[in-house]
Parts: structure tokens; C-alpha cells; sequence
């Protein structure tokens, strides 16, 4: 759809409009994906909540991550379920930037989390003994709202920076939601300062956390490294493998995302790996947690059980 007027109210996510007969389709599929990463992140933020067993900063920070996916995942599925089922694939100018704000919040702060959770790995696994001084409760609890500061100061310049643009070429967005990069594709203005300083912004906000993960991470490796028995060696390794998944979908998908040469960029796959990180990934990081941690299988044994005699 082009645009005479500069002035843009309202966006058009085109979604998955190439393929009309498929909508409803998409929709049974989404919504499942929906209840799925709802269910699994309301049942363990639930469980890490109310279960005294659970209140260390290790659970609580699993919280975060629950929280951090709920969040995306609802910034984007409901709208999706709604286009698949009606059709109304417009969102207003302020929904779009509001989009915008949440995807970058959210993004960053999962960078800061999840180098917390690493952080907090390494503490446990090379300094055991030092744990409770090194990895208090107050610590996680400041380390965490660091985090969700670190994200929203992030979102603000972001959400200035693109809302500066002129959007007078188009409003169609060929996109599941409001992204940096299709918004500035549609922009008549340059926006080569504007992606120099997005760049500039990101790199520094995101090489601190990605520098702090991977540090824990080899003082990890070469810990375990160290322990003699085969036995000990994959017990040890076990008490980080679900974090260690999360990460690489986390930063594969990422680095997918936004990494690759634009000689090789392609709305369709940023769609594809924009469903994998809104959908997939939030369903998935539950399950990854309940299936590798044995205190997470008692408590949900448990409940079982005092629900079967209920």
C-alpha cells in the first residue's frame, strides 16, 4: 500500500498473508503454542513462587525467565491470532512503537538474565563453598531488577531513534510485529546514522553480558575438565546443561536474526526465526528446566499426587 501522506496512523503487519488458505491453519497451530508456553511458565513461576524448596537465586531467576517469556510471547501471539482469525492485520502507530519498546526491553534484559544465570553456575560449580556469600538472595534480587533496568534503558533510545523516521513510502510491514529492521526499510528518510548508533547501542549493551556468559562458562568447562571421575564430571555438567541449551537457542536465533549478511537477507526467514523466538523457544525453555532438574520432577510429582487424592 503506498503512502502519499507522511503522517502514518496506523501500520499493516502482513504476517503470513502470502498464504490466504493457511490462516486458520496458523491459527489452531499458534494458539496451541500459546496455551503451551502459558500453561509451562505460569506452572513453574508457580512452583518457584509458592514452594519453599524453590527459594534460591538460581529458581528465582528462572522466574525471570518465565516472566521474560510470557511477556514476549504475548507482545506478539495475541495480535498474530487475531490476523489469522479475522483478518485485521492493522496496528496502530503507538502499537507498533510500543512493540518496538517491549521486543528491545525484553530482548536485552533476557541477554542480562541469562548472564546471570551463568554467573550464577559458575559460582556453584567452581566455588561451592562461597556460594551463599557470593550469590545471595539480595544479590540475585539486585542483579535482576539491573537486568530489567539495563532493558528498558535500552528501549527508550530505540523507540525515539526509529519514531524520528518519516515513514512516507509504505505502511505495510512485512513482518509478524513492529521490528527495527522492516520499520526502517519502509522509512523515506536516511537511516544510516540512525542504524549506526541502533548498532553502536546494541554492541556495547550486548557485549557485557555476552562476555560475562562466556567467561563463566570456560572457568566451567575447565572445572569440570578437572574432575576426575566420569560419574562426577556428568553430574556437575548436568547442574548447567538446561542453561546452557537456553543459551544456544537464545543467541542462535539471535545471531540469525540479525547477524546475517544482507546479501543473504530474507523477510520470510526473519519471519521464521521471529516465530521460533516469540513461539518456540518460550514453550520450550519449561520444558528444558523440568525435564533436567530432579527437584523440579519431585515438586511436580508431588502436586500430582495431592491432586489425585483431591
Amino acid at each position: 500500500m503506498e503512502v502519499t501522506n507522511v503522517t502514518i496512523t496506523e501500520f499493516v503487519l502482513l504476517g503470513f498473508s502470502e498464504l490466504p488458505s493457511c490462516q486458520l491453519v496458523f491459527f489452531f497451530i499458534f494458539l496451541a503454542i500459546y496455551v503451551a508456553t502459558l500453561f509451562g511458565n505460569l506452572l513453574t513461576t508457580g512452583l518457584f513462587c509458592f514452594d519453599r524448596h524453590f527459594h534460591s537465586p538460581m529458581y528465582i531467576l528462572l522466574c525471570n525467565m518465565s516472566v521474560l517469556d510470557m511477556s514476549f510471547t504475548t507482545m506478539v501471539l495475541p495480535k498474530l491470532l487475531n490476523m489469522f482469525l479475522t483478518g485485521n492485520n492493522v496496528i496502530s502507530y503507538s502499537g507498533c512503537m510500543a512493540q518496538v519498546f517491549f521486543f528491545v526491553v525484553l530482548m536485552v534484559t533476557e541477554y542480562f538474565i541469562l548472564a546471570t544465570m551463568a554467573y550464577d553456575r559458575y559460582v556453584a560449580i567452581c566455588h561451592p563453598l562461597r556460594y551463599s556469600s557470593f550469590m545471595s538472595l539480595r544479590i540475585c534480587f539486585w542483579m535482576s531488577m539491573t537486568s530489567w533496568c539495563a532493558g528498558v534503558l535500552e528501549g527508550i533510545p530505540f523507540v525515539l531513534l526509529i519514531s524520528f523516521c518519516t515513514f512516507c513510502r509504505s505502511n505495510e510491514v512485512n513482518h509478524l510485529f513492529c521490528d527495527l529492521k522492516p520499520l526502517m526499510m519502509l522509512s523515506c528518510t536516511d537511516t544510516h546514522t540512525i542504524e549506526k548508533v541502533i548498532l553502536g547501542f546494541g554492541a556495547t549493551v550486548g557485549f557485557v553480558p555476552s562476555v560475562m556468559t562466556l567467561v563463566s562458562y570456560i572457568y566451567i568447562i575447565s572445572t569440570i575438565l578437572k574432575i576426575h571421575s566420569k560419574e562426577g564430571r556428568h553430574k556437575t555438567f548436568s547442574t548447567c546443561s538446561s542453561h546452557l541449551t537456553v543459551i544456544l537457542l537464545f543467541y542462535g536465533t539471535v545471531l540469525g536474526m540479525y547477524m546475517r549478511p544482507k546479501s543473504s537477507y530474507s523477510m520470510d526467514q526473519d519471519k521464521m526465526f521471529a516465530v521460533f523466538y516469540a513461539g518456540v523457544i518460550p514453550m520450550l525453555n519449561p520444558i528444558i528446566y523440568s525435564l533436567k532438574n530432579e527437584e523440579v520432577k519431585k515438586a511436580l510429582s508431588r502436586i500430582k499426587k495431592t491432586m489425585l487424592k483431591c
